[in-house]
């Protein structure tokens, strides 16, 4: 996981895979997919805008405290794991077609303001047509990760991304 995107050798996915019938967000070359029961195409030159809502996002020390509290309780067997934020994707097309879908975030516990804003921003240039989520896969299959990428490392591989670095 970088920013709001699950990366595959193969796959895009705004937030988690789904999983069995359930709706997912997967982001290729071509466009916007909805996969799951109903599933839709948005090709990228048809979509006017993609965003994403309700983007679990902490400061890191609150990230820090939620972390070590939850690793606390569940050794203590005083806590069980819930299910991860749900967050909303919206997509408009330049028709003012409009759907929006739920998916699980891939955040253990949230989002720095900083990888959501360059996150986002990432999908604002798939929109626009300037960057394509192949970047990613692309990425993903010359330099995968060897360990769980952290705040910081997956912020610097957005900026990557975006030409900030």
């Amino acid at each position: 996981m970088v920013g709001l995107f699950w990366i595959t050798a193969d796959e895009v996915y705004l937030g988690t895979p789904p999983g069995n019938g359930d709706t997912g967000v997967l982001l290729t070359p071509d466009g916007a997919h909805l996969t799951g029961p109903e599933p839709r195409d948005w090709p990228w030159p048809d979509l006017l805008d993609l965003r994403v809502e309700d983007v679990p996002v902490r400061s890191a020390p609150v990230r820090w405290t939620i972390h070590a509290v939850t690793v606390a309780a569940a050794v203590f067997d005083l806590w069980s794991p819930s299910d991860p934020a749900l967050m909303s994707v919206a997509l408009t097309t330049k028709g003012q077609d409009q759907a929006t879908v739920g998916v699980y975030s891939g955040a253990a516990i949230a989002y720095s303001q900083r990888e959501t804003d360059l996150s986002l921003g990432l999908l604002a240039r798939f929109v626009r047509g300037e960057s394509s989520p192949s970047v990613l896969t692309r990425w993903w299959n010359e330099t995968p990760p060897d360990h769980l990428l952290r705040s910081r490392e997956r912020e610097a591989v957005l900026e990557g991304w975006l030409g900030l670095e």
